[in-house]
């Protein structure tokens, strides 16, 4: 149920699709959320799949470099996925793995995954379905602005400086900032990065996505910002 003030946003009546793009620790993740609740969307983690594929190779002593055999396990596995902003989460074959895939050593596999063509194919086809179902929804990752869903009625690219990314990753997983996690973190984003950007740009807006710093930013500040775009490029349709 929507807070009065939720309710009198400009863009508060919008049910299309807000496709929302980041490198890791540019905030794309907590943000998305926030906006889904203020506009009463879905929610869809599409990093979350990956990281639930990435989760069910390792819990199946596959090897990760071998990639007909993880994208033939993709493809098999079942995977349930809350849309609810309030309590996002995933299943794979029922198991909930929500906690699991956050861990550090499925951050540092995910990559192996995500590089590999026919799981993209395969999740994306399954991240299109979820965005088709009736409702508005908030879909974040690296490739929606440009392969998930290039149509979406709002397209923005998260960004912040590395500095800013890299401290952000470091408490969210380490809970702290301090050298040693920032070292470690650095290591992970800059590994992962690079690894990702072989098979998608997600450091670059394409053209008609609109890019949103957040390196000074509050939290609110970002959130607010989001939502004044969607109001401006949106927001006219359900006035």
């Amino acid at each position: 149920m929507s807070t009065p003030a939720e309710a009198a946003h400009p863009a508060a009546g919008f049910r299309g699709v807000i496709a929302v793009d980041g490198p890791s620790g540019s905030g794309k993740s907590s943000v998305c959320r926030a906006v889904a609740r203020r506009l009463g969307l879905r929610y869809l983690d599409t990093g979350a799949m990956y990281r639930a594929v990435t989760w069910a190779a390792i819990d199946r002593g596959l090897d990760l470099d071998d990639q007909p055999a993880v994208a033939a396990l993709s493809r098999g596995l079942t995977l349930g996925i809350s849309t609810d902003p309030a309590a996002p989460g995933i299943a794979v074959d029922g198991v909930d793995v929500d906690g699991p895939i956050r861990t550090p050593k499925i951050s540092e596999s995910v990559s192996a995954i995500a590089t590999n063509l026919d799981v993209r194919a395969d999740l994306i086809a399954r991240q299109r379905a979820i965005i088709a179902d009736d409702g508005g929804i908030v879909a974040e990752g690296r490739d929606i602005t440009t392969v998930v869903a290039p149509d979406a009625d709002v397209r923005l690219l998260l960004t912040a400086d590395e500095n800013a990314r890299i401290a952000r990753r470091a408490r969210e997983l380490h809970g702290t900032a301090d050298q040693e996690a920032l070292k470690a973190t650095h290591a992970q984003i800059a590994t992962r990065d690079a690894r990702d950007s072989t098979v998608v740009d997600f450091l670059v807006a394409a053209d008609g996505v609109v890019t949103l710093d957040t390196s000074a930013l509050t939290f609110e500040q970002v959130v607010s910002t989001v939502l004044q775009i969607v109001d401006e490029q949106a927001g006219a349709r359900v006035r």
